[in-house]
């Protein structure tokens, strides 16, 4: 197999560059119909990004390791994505019900009627559709594994979840986001986003490596929570404690994953090392039926 030298300072120097540079021009022509079009383009450079660089690479594993990822249903593991969600809504009823021990009401175990942002008119759930499914063809794609490719996914999740969080820092300025109206309520619900990412993206790590690398697996799981996070009638205070709950749960995960969130073995050899596991696996499959069938 052809070895392949991930670049993440170049491909996260593009990616924000191109971000920001369509998220400034939404911000200067945020009263006309352009507003919407530039937040699009900007949403999907990381993926654009990162099509082009893995399509470009003139690597074969890489790219072979991008499809599969994408379109390869059978390595998604749906009992470990309903036990993600399930883990997220635990978090969401957690949070919901020590926000009412401290006063605040039980109406937040509702769904809203409608969502809290609308962009340049455009409807809320066909762009948190949009985000969900774009974004993670970008960070998935290429960008979470050229940091892994040089850390334990323990320390890639700090790594990329600052990379992340950062990411978003634009939309804080934007009329008509949801981290535009964040911003409006105080500094507090900012850093409270902000900091969140980070623990938040331990839990899409584990969804992420314990499906196979699946892009579809991680697609599912971020859509499920910004819909939980619309729909669900939790109050910004609430989302606050939320995030000490995100905390308990990623701290859980990483000390019954550890095998998972510090093995080394990966680094330096990332698609050697998927491949070694699929053949572990099919190689596991047939011996199975073969034993079934004695």
């Amino acid at each position: 197999m052809e070895k392949y030298i991930y670049r993440p300072k170049r491909f996260y120097l593009i990616t924000f560059a191109l971000t920001w540079g369509f998220w400034i021009l939404a911000l200067v022509f945020k009263n006309t119909p352009l507003l919407f079009p530039f937040m699009l383009l900007g949403l999907i450079m990381p993926a654009g990004t990162a099509v082009v660089t893995v399509m470009t690479s003139g690597n074969k594993s890489l790219k072979d390791d991008f499809k599969r990822k994408l379109f390869r249903f059978y390595k998604v593991r749906p009992l470990q994505i309903l036990t993600a969600m399930a883990v997220f809504a635990a978090i969401v009823a957690a949070s919901i019900g020590t926000s009412v021990l401290f006063g605040g009401s039980l109406s937040q175990f509702s769904f809203t009627e409608d969502f809290s942002f609308s962009i340049g008119g455009t409807s809320a759930l066909l762009t948190i559709f949009l985000a969900s499914t774009i974004e993670e063809l970008g960070w998935r794609g290429y960008g979470e594994d050229a940091v892994g490719e040089y850390h334990s996914w323990f320390k890639e999740s700090i790594i990329f979840g600052c990379i992340w969080a950062c990411w978003h820092l634009p939309l804080f300025l934007i009329p008509g986001t949801y981290h535009y109206g964040l911003k409006e309520m105080g500094v507090v619900y900012v850093l409270n986003f902000l900091i969140s990412t980070i623990p938040f993206d331990f839990i899409q790590t584990w969804v992420y490596v314990k499906n196979n690398r699946s892009m579809l697996a991680t697609i599912i799981f971020h859509m499920f929570v910004n819909i939980m996070q619309e729909k669900i009638a939790m109050t910004p205070e609430t989302k606050i404690i939320q995030t000490a709950f995100v905390l308990i749960a990623a701290v859980i995960i990483v000390l019954t994953n550890k095998k998972m969130f510090f093995e080394k073995d990966h680094i330096g050899n990332l698609l050697g090392y998927s491949n070694t596991d699929r053949k572990t696996d099919q190689s596991t499959v047939l011996r199975d039926n073969s034993a079934k069938t004695v």
